[in-house]
């Protein structure tokens, strides 16, 4: 009896002690879990990050007491993503008397795959008499840089492979195909111009035509052309050449060819540039009027609406010479010049009506001036007014009234001595000159007592057209 009490009593107390145990663990937590501070990675413990990119810490979170305690964390870190490598972020966190650590590893490695830059395109034709020859490859990669010299090339039937493996074991692939089948059209090569004028009832002899194409070689001899020309009227009439290779691919090129009346020798075509002018165009057109001569007038955004109205009505001639005669603007550029030339154009249609294609260039088709503002533009104007549907004219006897002849006299002697029976006279003149106006009655009467007839300029007539210099 005694000794079951006393197995219980032992029972008893060791029950209590437990008891007294757990309640000391379970205030132990509870006063860790108050005073003791929380501390955790944001984000993984290993983070894996591309050469030379940037690398952006996600941090660390701590709270006692619910308060978050960023400003007590230091960080120190290793990383450097310029080099492969693998590094450490070290985080520490004092708190009273107590100092914890995290750490977070970073692995720095190259990614990216090398880039393959195929020349020529994906899918490529070859000739079927001959063999595919390569036409070229770089690779290039982030870190390695250019490795070309590692591509290694595979031809398997109709495709050609090519792989490259950078120092990181990054590895690509690019595959061309490739086609024994002729698809590109032959070269049809025109000598001279796209754009070539002919006299009426002249001779059209064509320039020397070649055709090569890339499987077949010289096929100038089979190349067919087809002629529309009627050099008995006037017009744009056009010369076709077709030709067909082996496989049947077909080129085409179209050459225009425009008729014209041919320029009259012992005729005088009087010009005037640069007006009109208040004072003397008014005058000039009196005196033509009276004289009964026709000129021709390239005119600017200058002077009266009614000079330029009267222009047209009394039957003369009128083109396009600029709205600035800056040589800075005009000859900047091509685009430049058409603006500045379509000015002028508007300004004669919205007066008059009239739709004309006539131009003077400043200066002349000739002119070198041009080449200070933009190297080689006169031989770009000069194609790109024919094939805008323009007709350029210069001239053949400077009355010399913008440069020497700066009197009445001087004028008429300038141009009196140098005008000739055996050819067309087209004569450079200014209608913005006061001796100009004082010297034209006097050139007119000397014309007409001489045998010379008067005549404009206009589409229907063979431009005459000086050497371009730029």
């Amino acid at each position: 009896m005694k000794v079951k009490r006393r197995r219980e009593e032992i029972k008893t107390s060791k029950n209590i002690f437990l008891s007294i145990i757990l309640s000391l663990v379970f205030l132990i937590s509870f006063l860790l879990f108050l005073f003791v501070p929380k501390i955790y990675l944001v984000g993984s413990s290993v983070v894996t990050v591309n050469i030379n990119s940037k690398y952006e810490d996600m941090g660390i979170k701590t709270s006692f007491f619910n308060k978050e305690e960023e400003k007590k964390i230091k960080v120190i870190s290793n990383v450097n993503t310029s080099k492969i490598g693998t590094y450490e972020v070290k985080y520490f966190y004092k708190n009273n008397l107590f100092t914890y650590k995290l750490k977070r590893t970073v692995i720095v490695k190259d990614m990216v795959a090398p880039a393959i830059i195929l020349e020529g395109k994906e899918k490529e034709y070859y000739c079927p008499n001959g063999e595919y020859k390569e036409l070229g490859f770089k690779a290039y990669d982030n870190v390695d840089n250019n490795i070309t010299d590692k591509v290694k090339v595979k031809q398997e039937k109709d495709r050609i492979i090519y792989t490259v493996k950078d120092s990181s074991g990054n590895k690509s692939k690019v595959v061309r195909k490739i086609i024994s089948k002729d698809v590109e059209s032959p070269t049809i090569t025109l000598n001279g111009d796209n754009n070539i004028f002919l006299g009426l009832n002249e001779s059209y002899v064509e320039e020397n035509i070649t055709v090569n194409d890339n499987c077949d070689g010289d096929l100038t001899n089979e190349i067919k052309t087809i002629n529309n020309i009627d050099n008995t009227k006037v017009g744009d009439y056009t010369v076709t050449y077709k030709v067909k290779d082996k496989s049947n691919n077909e080129s085409l090129i179209t050459r225009t060819v425009k008729v014209r009346e041919n320029l009259k020798p012992n005729t005088i075509y009087l010009t005037f540039d640069d007006g009109p002018r208040d004072g003397t165009t008014d005058a000039i057109l009196d005196i033509l009027k009276e004289k009964g001569v026709k000129a021709t007038f390239f005119v600017t955004t200058n002077g009266s609406d009614s000079l330029i109205e009267r222009i047209v009505n009394e039957g003369h001639s009128i083109g396009i010479h600029t709205a600035s005669h800056k040589y800075d603007i005009i000859y900047a550029s091509v685009d430049n010049y058409f603006n500045d030339l379509e000015l002028v154009r508007q300004r004669i249609y919205n007066l008059t009506g009239v739709e004309t294609n006539l131009i003077r260039f400043p200066g002349g088709s000739s002119n070198t001036i041009s080449k200070k503002y933009s190297e080689g533009i006169m031989s770009t104007l000069t194609r790109e007014v024919i094939n805008k549907g323009y007709q350029y004219y210069d001239w053949n006897l400077d009355s010399g009234d913008a440069s020497f002849a700066t009197n009445p006299h001087k004028l008429y002697n300038s141009v009196v001595n140098n005008l000739s029976h055996d050819k067309y006279n087209i004569i450079l003149m200014h209608d913005t000159k006061t001796y100009t106006r004082d010297a034209l009655s006097k050139i007119i009467d000397y014309c007409l007592s001489n045998g010379y007839s008067f005549d404009t300029l206009d589409m229907n007539k063979m431009p005459l057209r000086q050497k371009v210099n730029n």
